[in-house]
């Protein structure tokens, strides 16, 4: 296995998939499979959801209520969706843990980094609810942030496109697709991994991103196979020396190739 632990992110509309509101079971049931698929390789797996298919926090001020209230309403939400994953994967048999940034100790426990720690060195699947349990900051901040507590090899942002492009590949057919791009290349291009918080975490610590088609059957395995699948987001000179690498290898073929005559 190419990553030994991996926090995969998922957005709370993924889990809607062709419904307007709320959760699709053939999709929550889809990523469940996924996850176990992968959790049964050995991969140490935890996950962090949001909750946009249900209520966001920036939609608070739309409606007349205070922003941070939104946010805790946004929190319960990921909580919704991290409860709903948690029982499909239990129902496939998967031994899994929720722990919440905010204290709701019926259903699930505190964040605490060092039982978060020994529940996957346990092979339990770790699903991280209500963000990073404080208002303003992003499920996909909370996601960068647990990846760095836990030290994760890398955060799998699961979307419904196959990775980074230069523009909205569903608006833009000329959109312009990335295998792989430096996270200096991400600022400077202003593409839309992820939020700046969450995107500055994990340029600062080190930590690759790797965006790619949750919805597609198989790719979440063939990542931590170490297929190269979606968009890899590395430090510069990783970066660089990966496309030195493919360049070389491209020549290499073009030089093996018999001549036409």
């Amino acid at each position: 296995m190419k990553y030994k632990r991996i926090l995969l992110k998922l957005s709370g509309e993924a889990l809607m998939g062709d419904q307007q509101y709320g959760i699709d079971s053939n999709r929550l049931i889809q990523y469940a499979q996924e996850i176990k698929d992968v959790a049964r390789l050995g991969v140490e797996v935890a996950v962090v959801i949001g909750g946009g298919n249900i209520f966001r926090g920036v939609q608070a001020e739309q409606v007349g209520l205070d922003r941070v209230q939104g946010d805790y309403m946004g929190m319960l939400a990921t909580v919704i969706n991290s409860m709903a994953l948690q029982s499909a994967l239990e129902k496939l048999g998967v031994y899994t843990r929720l722990l919440s940034g905010i204290n709701i100790q019926q259903v699930c426990e505190p964040y605490i980094r060092r039982r978060a720690v020994r529940h996957l060195e346990k092979g339990r699947v770790v699903i991280f609810g209500a963000g990073t349990g404080n208002p303003y900051f992003t499920t996909d901040s909370a996601a960068s942030l647990r990846a760095i507590e836990i030290e994760a090899d890398v955060v799998l942002k699961g979307t419904r496109v196959d990775g980074i492009y230069s523009a909205d590949p569903e608006k833009d057919p000329n959109a312009v697709f990335y295998r792989n791009i430096s996270f200096k290349d991400v600022f400077e291009k202003g593409l839309n991994v992820m939020d700046m918080t969450a995107f500055t975490l994990c340029k600062e610590n080190g930590l690759p991103i790797i965006v790619f088609d949750m919805n597609t059957a198989g790719n979440l395995k063939r990542l931590v196979d170490g297929e190269q699948v979606g968009t890899l987001v590395t430090m510069d000179d990783i970066a660089e020396s990966f496309r030195e690498t493919v360049d070389q290898l491209q020549e290499k073929e073009s030089q093996q190739k018999p001549d036409k005559k």
